[in-house]
Order: structure tokens, then C-alpha cells, then sequence
């Protein structure tokens, strides 16, 4: 149990920087991307022009402009519910760290931390153990092993918590473009939500209370400022 979060003054909703989605990733791309061409450009000299328009962008590089594109879309999505019982907040720095959330709702019904994911493949729960050897949770995209996500997220959803006190703190990872089945498909794993942008909406629609959204929105915003 935490103890209740200390006062502040209300902020003027106009006021307040509700953040833009997906500009730190962008920044981080539009980075990596004026250095790669800077070092092609080094290295062939006369011909460094040339060789920046002919050679590829480094996954690494890429994987922040698509992270980009996620954060972007989810945002659109979550921006369209903000009003007086639903705070949207986007791109929030974690305080002593180059890290940041991706996006954070509050509603009546609590606080919903939020990771967008523009993953290509089908996200699944893979359950190993569980009779003789301990019981083991992994989530999954396709091939490829994300439960390193799910630990991320209770991370942010821990920090937060320490913020809001006994608000209720969800953890989302929301999958923008993945393979979803027509019927099914979302789950949850150690307390962690793993859905696609509607189904993110109905749910946080589900769960209604008595939370003061603009003082806990100030509580939010003011430890944790735009990236």
C-alpha cells in the first residue's frame, strides 16, 4: 500500500503539455539517420553524396522511425477520447533517465501506462512450466521472443504507481499493426494488457470510478515532463 501522493495545486488544463506522440523516437531517427549519411559522406569523400543515395538505412536506424509511425498512430487514436474524465498525455520523460513512456491515460477508472508496438506477426503467450518446474510466461510476435517488453512495462506501470499512490495503474502493450485474429487474440500477462488500438479503447471504456482525473493528471505531469 502506498501512502497518499502529497498535494499540488491544479494546473489549467490549457496550459498544461500534454506531450507529442512518438517526437522523441522521431528525433532519435532524424539523429541516427544525419550521422550514418555523415559518416558515408567521410568516408567516400567526393563521392559521399552518391553513396548516400544509394545505400540502404541501417535496420537500427529504421526500427526508431517505425517505432515512430507507431507511437503516431496510437497517439491519433488515444487523442480523440481526451475531455474532462479522460487525460491523454504523450511522450513522457522518465525522470534520471534517456528512457521515456510512450503514452499515459488517465480516467475515472484509473491510469493506463501505454507502450506502442508497430510489430509485424501474431502476439501469443507462450506458457512453459507450471507442475514440476515453475510456471513461465512469454509473450511473443510471430518468432520472435518480447517478454523483455512485459518487463519494461512493469517498470513504467512501478514508477508511475509510486506517483499516483492507490490510483489503480494498468500497464498496456498495444500492438498497432500486428496479426491479429478476426475473433479472440488479446490477453494478459503478469497483470499486463496485450491488445491492438480498439480493443485498448473498449477496454479502458470498461472500467469506470471515482478517480479525479485532472488532479492525478497533474500529479502525473508534473514528474513526468515531455521528452
Amino acid at each position: 500500500m502506498h501512502a497518499a501522493p502529497e498535494a499540488v495545486v491544479p494546473a489549467d488544463a490549457a496550459t498544461i503539455d500534454v506531450g507529442v506522440a512518438g517526437s522523441s523516437a522521431r528525433r532519435e531517427y532524424e539523429r541516427r539517420k544525419a550521422r550514418d549519411e555523415a559518416k558515408l559522406r567521410e568516408e567516400w569523400g567526393r563521392f559521399g553524396g552518391i553513396a548516400v543515395a544509394l545505400s540502404s538505412e541501417k535496420q537500427s536506424t529504421r526500427a526508431w522511425a517505425t517505432g515512430a509511425v507507431g507511437e503516431e498512430l496510437l497517439g491519433a487514436r488515444l487523442d480523440k477520447l481526451a475531455s474532462h474524465s479522460c487525460a491523454v498525455l504523450h511522450d513522457r520523460r522518465i525522470p534520471r533517465t534517456r528512457a521515456n513512456i510512450d503514452h499515459i491515460v488517465v480516467t475515472t477508472g484509473g491510469v493506463w501506462v501505454i507502450d506502442a508496438k508497430r510489430y509485424k506477426g501474431r502476439p501469443d503467450l507462450k506458457i512453459e512450466g507450471g507442475i514440476i518446474r515453475p510456471r513461465v510466461e512469454k509473450l511473443t510476435v510471430g518468432r520472435r521472443d518480447c517478454t523483455k517488453l512485459v518487463d519494461g512495462m512493469l517498470k513504467q506501470v512501478g514508477l508511475v504507481r509510486d506517483v499516483v499512490g492507490d490510483v489503480p495503474v494498468t500497464g498496456v502493450l498495444c500492438f498497432v499493426e500486428a496479426d491479429w485474429p478476426l475473433i479472440g487474440g488479446s490477453f494478459m500477462t503478469r497483470g499486463v494488457h496485450v491488445l491492438w488500438p480498439r480493443r485498448l479503447v473498449k477496454v479502458m471504456a470498461e472500467r469506470v470510478g471515482g478517480v479525479d482525473v485532472a488532479g492525478v493528471r497533474d500529479l502525473v505531469t508534473e514528474r513526468f515532463l515531455p521528452a
